[in-house]
């Protein structure tokens, strides 16, 4: 590990304190310029003494505003101290967790996932039409039907057809013939630039695309075409449950990934990453942000400071031991959970990776996924599957409960199948 450590209490205070200092203090120095300030003294109030014992929350009434990209040209000055603890961020992830080498990547930390799938279509867009004169129509995005929505609002936003390959009912793998297919299909329509989605750990299954499909079949063609990574849900857990990963930036071919803090991580609601290789990410320069230092390089422009110090908080409390720790106690609850719906010969699918099991829905006696608030797939009357999602709060006791209900109501209703 080049950054990634494990860090006290007392290391982490005072890291975080050094960088606040290092920005603009709103309350103390002459500021005429900003059009933002600290959190108003009248609605919160900065006074009170738990603050000094709470770096994170200290971060949000400085309010620091991470408008731009600070891995690549200048940055705003004012924020220059977390913008600093930013990018030891965007280093652990990239380099010491996707494998990327040191000061060869550029990213941010996102108001989400969603935002951080938008921004590499967009990217890769803007470089098919820049590098290549490509024209909207001859662009294409090309994922599974297991991904998420963002996608298809990323295809609205920016004009472009989208192709969705079928997976397989019980393993949810790519079908690769069909896959095939509607390339040859999108290739005779004039499709000549492809931007793939390649999902680790989708939404509702956890499953794992193997990126080598799509290139394989791509360069088979010989299309030009763009790799990335949504790693929303599955970035913090498959690089640490499954060591000999091959889905990260040693691959040549894989140009970025999202990742979402605010799922496994557990960061604050509206914390994603985006990450890609040097000499991509200037294809969404804004030129027009001429009253900003730097270059003016995300979609949403503002962002908060303190969700990145919130994301290197947790990063370097656990370190990346206690992290594999953490994954490593969740497999396990996972594994047992399997094991339990094995014996019971309930169907569902779970990658031996993920701590996401999903289960078909004509295994859930009416009634016992709203106790359990199991998520379905569907919620319009056709659903097929419900998730479980082995998370932080999940118990082995409150698993057990479940199977043990699981395993009464499904009795019940074989005895009544047999008395009628």
């Amino acid at each position: 590990m080049i950054t990634w450590k494990q860090l006290s209490q007392t290391e982490q205070q005072q890291r975080i304190e050094k960088a606040i200092k290092e920005n603009v203090n709103f309350a103390r120095d002459i500021s005429l310029g900003y059009p933002g300030s600290k959190l108003d003294d009248q609605v919160f109030n900065s006074d009170v003494p738990f603050l000094k014992d709470a770096p994170l929350l200290q971060t949000y009434v400085a309010n620091p505003n991470h408008i731009g990209c600070h891995t690549v040209g200048s940055s705003e000055s004012a924020f220059s101290g977390t913008q600093e603890m930013e990018r030891e961020v965007l280093k652990v992830l990239a380099v010491d967790v996707f494998k990327a080498e040191a000061d060869a990547f550029d990213g941010y930390i996102a108001p989400g996932g969603t935002e951080a799938n938008i921004q590499a279509i967009w990217m890769y867009r803007n470089h098919f039409m820049k590098e290549y004169d490509a024209k909207l129509d001859e662009i294409a995005i090309i994922a599974s039907e297991d991904t998420h929505y963002s996608i298809p609002k990323a295809a609205n936003l920016l004009m472009l057809d989208r192709y969705l390959v079928p997976v397989d009912f019980e393993t949810r793998r790519l079908d690769k013939t069909a896959l095939e297919n509607l390339i040859t299909s999108a290739k005779a329509n004039g499709k000549k630039y492809f931007i793939v989605i390649s999902n680790m750990g989708t939404t509702m299954f956890g499953s794992i695309d193997d990126p080598d499909a799509y290139i394989k079949i791509l360069e088979k063609h010989q299309l030009v075409y763009k790799l990335h990574i949504d790693a929303a849900y599955g970035g913090f857990v498959y690089p640490f449950s499954n060591k000999a990963s091959v889905i990260n930036f040693e691959n040549p071919k894989i140009s970025s990934i999202t990742i979402d803090a605010h799922k496994m991580l557990q960061a604050p609601y509206g914390t994603g990453v985006f990450i890609c290789r040097k000499d991509l990410i200037e294809n969404v320069l804004t030129k027009e942000a001429e009253y900003v230092e730097g270059m003016d390089l995300t979609l949403c422009g503002s962002r908060s400071g303190a969700n990145a110090v919130a994301v290197w908080m947790i990063l370097f409390t656990y370190g990346p031991l206690g992290w594999s720790e953490k994954i490593q106690i969740l497999q396990q609850r996972t594994d047992w959970l399997c094991d339990e719906l094995d014996t019971l010969g309930i169907h569902y699918f779970r990658d031996p990776y993920m701590n996401i099991v999903t289960i078909q829905a004509q295994y859930i006696p009416q009634g016992l996924e709203k106790k359990y608030d199991l998520v379905p797939q569907k919620h319009d009357g056709s659903n097929q599957w419900y998730k479980i999602v082995i998370m932080d709060h999940v118990e082995a006791d409150h698993l057990s409960t479940f199977i043990s209900d699981l395993k009464s109501t499904r009795h019940a209703e074989k005895r009544t199948a047999t008395e009628v």
